[in-house]
């Protein structure tokens, strides 16, 4: 078990009645990055609150780097990293100072603080702005000083909650740029999102609903879980064939990409017939129907529906978006 940095054996957070996280089992092995995925509400801020020691579980025991967060949290927060969703940062310090203000409270010296926050500026681009108040950075300098924030004093394992929510495109590719150096040099990451693409950037996901745990593996194995259950159907009128499709026999749900409806049955081979029949029998001309593998975001939409019913797919893509799906 010396590979293992987190453990996590049952955990469960109760708030009265509400189980917010129910008896979720996993581990992560050294210097991998860890997606978790779910919708609002599904329990991942809570699950990582618990593994950082800031929550105490109702039940179930979390282990770092082989210590109990409850009973050894002495041994653990010194080796963790902990970038929160919405960032905590003092608006009334600037850049630098805030900067120091985290190194002195890791504990390390005079010398080593300069250093690291000398190092940081430089690395995270935010060299020119060490005197800007914290206050008046945008989202996406502000979630960059954070993130130095959580990693001065060089953590084994770093769990970072939504990271690059509210940035643009370009930092985000700059953000994972910077988690894969980590998790080079060894470090464990533990990481939530709401963007599909950036989930298959992780070595393994956990989809969460309800406080479980509904799909654990790496992003190939989940897609492969779906094979043989998503066709892709091209038509002029795409809109059109939406509507009919999320409504035709045998057909779980059916969602744009690009020009092409995705269709999730339970047999993909034995619906192409079926659904080219009855789009065309709708007056409709089919350009081709054909099977293909799903994405993250099929699954996804997959795996909600399967636990809470046909039709919530859709009220998530209402809420989320098409790819802004998941949150805390």
């Amino acid at each position: 078990m010396e590979d293992v940095a987190v453990l996590a054996s049952g955990l469960t957070k109760r708030f009265g009645d509400f189980v917010a996280v129910d008896h979720v089992s996993f581990e992560i092995r050294r210097g991998q990055i860890f997606g978790f995925l779910g919708p609002n509400g599904a329990g991942k801020s809570t699950t990582i609150r618990m593994l950082c020691g800031v929550l105490v579980p109702t039940e179930g025991e979390a282990r770092i780097l082989g210590y109990n967060v409850a009973t050894q949290a002495e041994l653990v927060k010194p080796r963790i990293g902990y970038m929160t969703q919405k960032s905590s940062l003092y608006g009334d310090l600037t850049v630098e100072e805030c900067l120091h203000f985290y190194a002195r409270l890791y504990g390390l010296s005079p010398a080593e603080r300069q250093r690291k926050v000398r190092g940081w500026v430089e690395q995270s681009g935010l060299r020119g702005m060490e005197r800007e108040l914290v206050a008046n950075l945008s989202g996406g300098w502000r979630q960059r000083l954070a993130l130095g924030c959580a990693v001065l004093h060089h953590p084994e394992i770093l769990f970072l909650d939504e990271p690059t929510a509210g940035t643009d495109p370009t930092s985000r590719r700059d953000f994972w740029d910077l988690f894969y150096r980590f998790a080079e040099e060894g470090t464990t990451i533990m990481v939530t999102t709401h963007y599909m693409d950036e989930a298959e950037y992780c070595d393994v996901l956990a989809f969460m609903y309800n406080g479980r745990i509904i799909a654990f593996g790496s992003p190939k194995e989940i897609k492969e879980s779906m094979r043989g259950r998503l066709l892709r159907i091209r038509t002029r009128h795409w809109m059109r064939a939406l509507d009919l499709l999320r409504r035709a026999p045998g057909v779980r749900d059916a969602i744009l990409h690009g020009a092409a409806v995705h269709v999730v049955v339970d047999d993909a081979t034995r619906a192409m017939g079926e659904l080219s029949s009855f789009l065309r029998g709708a007056g409709m001309e089919v350009e081709t129907i054909e099977p293909v593998l799903p994405t993250l975001e099929d699954v996804f939409v997959s795996l909600i529906e399967d636990q809470a019913g046909q039709g919530r797919g859709e009220a998530l893509r209402q809420e989320f978006g098409p790819i802004d799906l998941v949150e805390q």
